[in-house]
């Protein structure tokens, strides 16, 4: 079982920075994948980032590619998502999820989910 905690969480001016973490346990996670997800008021839960723990290759939407950046600390089991310039369509629910083999961009795909942190960007 793997447990994930998200924070970093805020309301944000736009153009400003946010940088979300995601605490991992419960796993070794040397062959997992770890992504941010995100989901709007009445819309579907959109893929954001994602990184894969053993070679860092890291994947990111078209909408916050050069904004966003996915990083990870593996003394820590943390994952990192610091968003810059961040604008009012960013505001959403964020969340961080896990899966145990190569990256992918499908919400169906991943079999750990944190709880969310939400991220309100003001205009």
């Amino acid at each position: 079982q793997v447990q994930l905690v998200e924070s970093g969480g805020g309301l944000v001016q736009a153009g400003g920075s946010l940088r979300l973490s995601c605490a991992a346990s419960g796993r070794t996670f040397s062959t997992y994948t770890m992504g941010w997800f995100r989901q709007a008021p009445g819309k579907e839960r959109d893929f954001v980032s994602a990184i894969r723990w053993s070679d860092i290759s890291t994947y990111y939407a078209d909408s916050v590619q050069g904004r966003f950046t996915i990083s990870r600390d593996k003394a820590k089991n943390t994952v990192y998502l610091q968003m810059n310039s961040l604008k009012p369509e960013d505001t959403a629910v964020y969340y961080c999820a896990a899966r145990s083999t190569y990256g992918s961009r499908l919400v169906r795909d991943y079999d750990y989910w944190g709880q969310g942190t939400r991220v309100t960007v003001s205009s």
